[in-house]
């Protein structure tokens, strides 16, 4: 369950709205290719590994200082295109092309000293060479226009384009092509149609 300071940035509703992200801390790794493809998948069961391995210390006999219990936050990626796609004009988005930086936030009392050491112990005890890939950050979103995308998610374009008009009528513009997706749910068990996505994008006011 999200609790209740952080509700405001992972339970927006079905219309654009302006959001102020303060710093948080994540599980990171990088990739490229189709979300459908298996190079796509491995790199989300390294960022599950990662934060169920933080939350379960105490069942190993370590309780970090400020550690109380919680649920693991949902899946996130920011995305962009590979240079080479960038280059190109086409009315279907090749999946193949697109460049992605997945993620799950931490709780505030996970340290670099402890996501390291984690790391390690996970690495060690999965015996992956792929998290050495992984990397615990502080990202800052800042002012971002958000809304919640229901339904597949090649129907997005839609959402993304009542954003772009939200920005339009409030004086914003929006500061790069990325943007983020926050997974809500599960959907390799969740019918397309069903499916729950937070969609968000940098923006600063228009001169």
């Amino acid at each position: 369950m999200i609790k209740q300071k952080d509700k405001p940035f992972y339970s927006p509703g079905t219309k654009p709205e302006l959001i102020t992200i303060p710093p948080m801390n994540f599980f990171t790794i990088k990739g490229e290719g189709n979300p459908n493809s298996e190079v796509f998948a491995e790199r989300v069961a390294v960022l599950y590994a990662l934060s169920y391995g933080i939350k379960m210390l105490p069942k190993k006999g370590i309780t970090p200082e400020g550690y109380e219990p919680y649920s693991v936050y949902p899946l996130e990626g920011v995305w962009d295109l590979n240079d080479e796609a960038k280059l190109k004009s086409f009315e279907h988005l090749d999946k193949d092309s697109l460049v992605f930086n997945l993620m799950i936030r931490q709780p505030d009392f996970v340290t670099k000293e402890l996501a390291t050491q984690v790391i390690g112990l996970t690495k060690q005890k999965k015996g992956d060479a792929l998290f050495d890939q992984a990397r615990f950050e502080s990202l800052t979103e800042g002012l971002c226009v958000q809304m919640l995308h229901k339904g597949p998610y090649d129907d997005e374009p839609a959402s993304f384009e009542r954003m772009e008009a939200f920005c339009e009528e409030n004086g914003l513009i929006r500061e790069s092509k990325l943007h983020r997706e926050i997974y809500l749910g599960d959907p390799r068990k969740t019918a397309p149609e069903k499916l729950r996505t937070i969609l968000r994008f940098k923006v600063k006011p228009a001169k």
